[in-house]
């Protein structure tokens, strides 16, 4: 069952695209320090260091998903960084290898259409990361709300079927 809050699984030569749409009730600039300021990302995301600028480092250890350390890290390089609008790094993790991650921000008065795009992935691997980006932006509208986190490991569980093609 499809709703406005889920992700979209495109395919092209074999690589997968996920991308998500959230209005959200607040301004850019409150949704980009959400996702961009490591003492925020760390309450619905995981541990994340990030050095703010085009060709900066990013790193991070979400958390949630039931598996090691060394599974869950990744790290990068920022590739494009405008902020309060648009937020791009390339990434390398040990289960998918490289992909993009993009986060575009679209003021709208006192609101924010938020996209986040994951682009550069396997078929398969997008069917297990789609549930995850939709279970951590459950988290990321909880925390911005100011409202309890939903578990993540829950979240993912109950939205999997969605995604399973």
């Amino acid at each position: 069952m499809k709703n406005k809050e889920t992700g979209i699984i495109t395919t092209v030569n074999n690589r997968a695209t996920i991308t998500f749409e959230r209005r959200l009730p607040h301004p850019a600039e409150k949704v980009w320090a959400a996702i961009t300021e490591p003492e925020q990302r760390i309450k619905w995301f995981g541990q994340t260091s990030i050095e703010a600028k085009k060709g900066g480092r990013i790193e991070t250890m979400p958390e949630g998903p039931p598996a090691p350390p060394e599974v869950r890290r990744s790290s990068g390089i920022i590739t494009e960084w405008d902020p309060p609008r648009l937020f791009e790094y390339e990434e390398e993790a040990t289960t998918i290898g490289k992909s993009i991650v993009r986060f575009e921000l679209e003021s709208d008065g006192d609101e924010t259409m938020l996209r986040v795009i994951n682009r550069g992935l396997k078929i398969s691997d997008a069917r297990g990361y789609a549930p995850g980006w939709h279970a951590f932006l459950d988290r990321f509208e909880a925390h911005l709300n100011g409202k309890s986190l939903p578990e993540w490991s829950k979240r993912y569980a109950g939205v999997q079927s969605i995604y399973a093609g």
